[in-house]
Order: C-alpha cells, then sequence, then structure tokens
C-alpha cells in the first residue's frame, strides 16, 4: 500500500480507503473479514458518512487496539432519527449527533469532522457563517475533530468551502464521466442517462480549477463515487464502454490534490477489486486509452496527467511540470509552493528539446512542446 499527505491536515492516508454504505448490509461476521483483511493490506482511512449505530458498533469492534493507526472520516450533519438516516443543520441536533458518533466509535475524538453534503451554495453560505460551523470549529478547538472537511457533489461549492480557509479536507465525487459534467445542486444529474446523450469534449473548467485549487491550497481530497455508484465498471456506464476498477482509481488518484479514493465495498470481492489495484501494472491501471476510445465522449487537447508521453530522452517529468504549470495559470500568479515543488524537479521545461516523441504518444492531441515553452518561460531555465 502506498500512503499520500492529505493537504495541510499532514495525515497520512492510504491510497485505497474504505467507504461505509456497503458494511451497513453485511452480518457482523462478514463485516468483520472484511475490515481486517483492509487492515491487513494496509488501508488506514474511512469515510463514515452513515450514522447507523450497527456499522459504528462493527468499525468499532474492528479497530480496538488499532484507533491510533486509523483515520476516520466522520460527519456532523449526520444523524440517527427514528431507525434512519437524516441530514440536518440544526445545530443541537448535530450537537447530539456529534456525541453519539464519538460514543458509539468508543474514541475521543474523530481525524476528519465533516460538514456533511452541501450540493447548494446558498445552504454553504448558511452553514459557513452560522451555528453549525461554530460548532465545528469549538471541536476542532478541543481537539475532538482534528481536522475540519465537507462532502459536496457540487464544484461551486466546493471551490467556496476551500477558499474560505475553513476546512482542510474535501470530499468530492472524482471519476471520468462526472469531470464532464457542468456544476449543478441536484446530484442525480450526474448520472442522468439524457446527459449523456450527446457528445461532450473535455473536463468541465470548474471542476479543473476546483482540483487545482485545492492542491494550491493544500486542501486535501478524499474521493467518493470514483466508480459511479459501480455504473462506470459496467456495461452500463454513462460513457458507453465500461472501465476497469484499477483504471478508475488511478483516473482519481492523478487528479491535482487527491490522496485517497473510499472505495464502495459490499463483499470481499469489492474489497479484492479494488485491493488489486495496488498489484496492478501500468497497462492495467492505463486509463487513457480507454478514455480516447469512448464513444460519446472527448479529451481534445488537454492533458489528463496520464504519463503516456513517458519517457522522455531528457528524462522530463512532463506529467508533473504541465500539472505544475496548470496551477500557476489557475492562480494567475507563481504561489510559492507550486515554485518550491518545481525546483526539486530533477529535469526542467528547458531542457525539452521540442523532438515531439511525447505529441506522438498523447491519446490526447495535447501540444506538449508548447506547454513545455510556456513552462520554460513561467518557472525559468
Amino acid at each position: 500500500m502506498k500512503y499520500r499527505t492529505l493537504g495541510r491536515s499532514g495525515m497520512r492516508v492510504s491510497e485505497i480507503g474504505l467507504g461505509c454504505e456497503g458494511f451497513i448490509s453485511m452480518e457482523d461476521g462478514e463485516a468483520q473479514e472484511v475490515f481486517q483483511a483492509a487492515l491487513n493490506a494496509g488501508v488506514n482511512c474511512m469515510d463514515l458518512y452513515s450514522p447507523n449505530p450497527d456499522l459504528r458498533r462493527r468499525v468499532r469492534r474492528a479497530l480496538e487496539g488499532r484507533r491510533e493507526g486509523f483515520v476516520l472520516q466522520g460527519h456532523f450533519c449526520s444523524i440517527w432519527d427514528k431507525g434512519q438516516y437524516r441530514a440536518t443543520r440544526e445545530v443541537e441536533e448535530v450537537r447530539r449527533g456529534f456525541e453519539d458518533l464519538l460514543e458509539e466509535l468508543g474514541t475521543s475524538y474523530i481525524d476528519i469532522g465533516m460538514i456533511h453534503y452541501i450540493d447548494n451554495v446558498p445552504e454553504w453560505k448558511r452553514v459557513q457563517g452560522g451555528p453549525v460551523m461554530d460548532y465545528a470549529l469549538e471541536e476542532k478547538e478541543r481537539g475532538r475533530a482534528k481536522c475540519l472537511g465537507l462532502s459536496t457533489h457540487n464544484p461551486q461549492v466546493g471551490l467556496l468551502a476551500a477558499e474560505s480557509g475553513l476546512i482542510d479536507v474535501l470530499m468530492f465525487s472524482v471519476n471520468p464521466c462526472y469531470d464532464l459534467q457542468p456544476a449543478g445542486e441536484d446530484v442525480e444529474e450526474l448520472w442522468a442517462e439524457k446527459n449523456y446523450a450527446g457528445q461532450l469534449t473535455n473536463m468541465d473548467p470548474e471542476r479543473e480549477k476546483l482540483y487545482e485549487t485545492c492542491q494550491r491550497l493544500g486542501v486535501g481530497i478524499t474521493v467518493m463515487k470514483a466508480f459511479g455508484g459501480g455504473d462506470l465498471l459496467s456495461e452500463y456506464s454513462p460513457a458507453g464502454k465500461a472501465l476497469t476498477a484499477e483504471q478508475c482509481i488511478q483516473y482519481a488518484l492523478d487528479r491535482p490534490g487527491v490522496a485517497s479514493v473510499m472505495s464502495g465495498v459490499r463483499s470481499m470481492g469489492d474489497l479484492e477489486r479494488s485491493l488489486h489495484y495496488m498489484e496492478a501494472g501500468e497497462a492495467e491501471r492505463d486509463y487513457a486509452a480507454a478514455l480516447a476510445s469512448f464513444p460519446r465522449i472527448a479529451w481534445e487537447g488537454h492533458c489528463m496527467y496520464c504519463g503516456h508521453c513517458a519517457p522522455c530522452p531528457k528524462e522530463i517529468d512532463i506529467a508533473m511540470v504541465t500539472k505544475l504549470l496548470n496551477l500557476v495559470r489557475a492562480q494567475g500568479e507563481m504561489p510559492e509552493t507550486v515554485r518550491e515543488h518545481y525546483a526539486v524537479l530533477e529535469h526542467k521545461a528547458g531542457e525539452c528539446i521540442q523532438c515531439g516523441a511525447c505529441e506522438k504518444r498523447c491519446p490526447f492531441q495535447v501540444e506538449i512542446r508548447e506547454n513545455m515553452k510556456e513552462a520554460a518561460r513561467t518557472f525559468g531555465k
């Protein structure tokens, strides 16, 4: 298992994490078996949005003696009411719900306290300046939430939250189909068949800006819906062609700011499918050729950081140089962190000899030589 730093939180999280929904329907024995297999494989983080007491009991049991080495992403505003899940913005309900979370898990703190599921910009603004955020900040100050986050499917909400300085972590839906869709408040539009009926080209610019802003500001991204609820892995994929779990995971991990993919697990087979990513070779993880062959979707002239441009005869890490260049473009100036990341690259854009071999290999017709010229001007030779 490989681990990444979750933005400015400083936490180290496994590239493969656990989503919680599948564990709700498991019997205790199966849940413990699957959880233990994940821990044995090096998984050290989990999203725990559900307030289901049975689920929390299973997680508590699985983490006995291992809590300090595990990153729990728990949610404010997600409560158990009359035997079912309910989202709330009433601060007293939020307060009671968080107390229940700590008690049922048998822990004194949550590593990431997420403001749960805001897809509406006005709602984010109300929460940002209201008692729910005040309470979350209070719990952060007390150390019972080590850092704060937000879960959303709307890149406009995510961008506002990242730029607010209030959150350290963003939980966001990342996959190559949703990334083509414009921002919206209705999450079901992300997978609505009608929205994939015509030709779609290139990533939505607000989503691209969100990823690059999170990278620049140190807001770590944990990924939900990397498989689109399983749709992307099937013949019913909205793109018209199935992807593999390895390709979806690699795609998500290649986006700027992303630290961990919270994989949905409903069985041991699901877990093994996601964990196989660690053993898979480059060919199995390669999503670029698959994306280029989708019948209704096209990425043209847009770098996907897939690495098909390699190897460079001058050993330039073209994908990384392009990623850093795009961060500068998005900001309109040179952030210090970007400059420092570029400075430590072993080979710089100014070493490019303009041979064009990279462009011949690029599945997306990116003008790489022009990017290298711009990078050399921007960062200096």
